[in-house]
């Protein structure tokens, strides 16, 4: 019996590593061109620049400045005030880690709904599937995360409860 090959990571597969990418802030910002998993891994392993955080969250449409983002990308609004005065310092590798998965996600919800406006709508507000909750709060832990990809997942899926 053959074993059958495993698909491609589903980072590269479809753009979803160009599109993170992009919310980072490009190449232009990140010093360097992502072409595979590996790469965003040693990225994240040296740090994001503090410019891509600044890149992710300045261009944000419907989420402001909020606590419930403070949670999602792991760092206090005065934290990230700090981090704007020392650009050239790079975040830590759970700063970068979260702001990297916050931008995952955030890939994932548009293409889902169609635009970052709803995506970031829908970040905003209570989730049937999620148990009424708001799913830029769960991101927070990673058992939060997992929750909202999965429900992102079935929502791109069709199945809706």
């Amino acid at each position: 019996m053959a074993l059958a090959a495993k698909p491609p990571s589903s980072l590269v597969a479809g753009g979803e590593l160009q599109k993170i990418e992009a919310l980072l802030g490009g190449s232009r910002v990140l010093a360097r061109r992502l072409t595979s998993a590996l790469d965003a891994h040693e990225l994240l392993l040296h740090g994001l620049p503090a410019s891509a955080l600044d890149h992710l969250v300045g261009n944000l449409v419907v989420i402001g400045k909020n606590e419930s983002l403070e949670k999602a990308v792991g760092m206090s609004l005065r934290t990230w005030q700090r981090r704007r005065d020392t650009p050239s310092k790079p975040l830590s590798q759970e700063q970068s880690g979260r702001a990297w998965k916050f931008a995952e996600i955030l890939a994932k919800a548009t293409d889902v709904f169609g635009s970052q406006a709803e995506a970031e709508q829908w970040l905003e507000r209570p989730a049937v599937g999620l148990d009424q909750r708001r799913p830029i709060d769960l991101l927070g832990t990673p058992a939060g995360v997992e929750l909202v990809e999965d429900h992102l997942d079935r929502l791109d899926y069709g199945v809706y409860a």
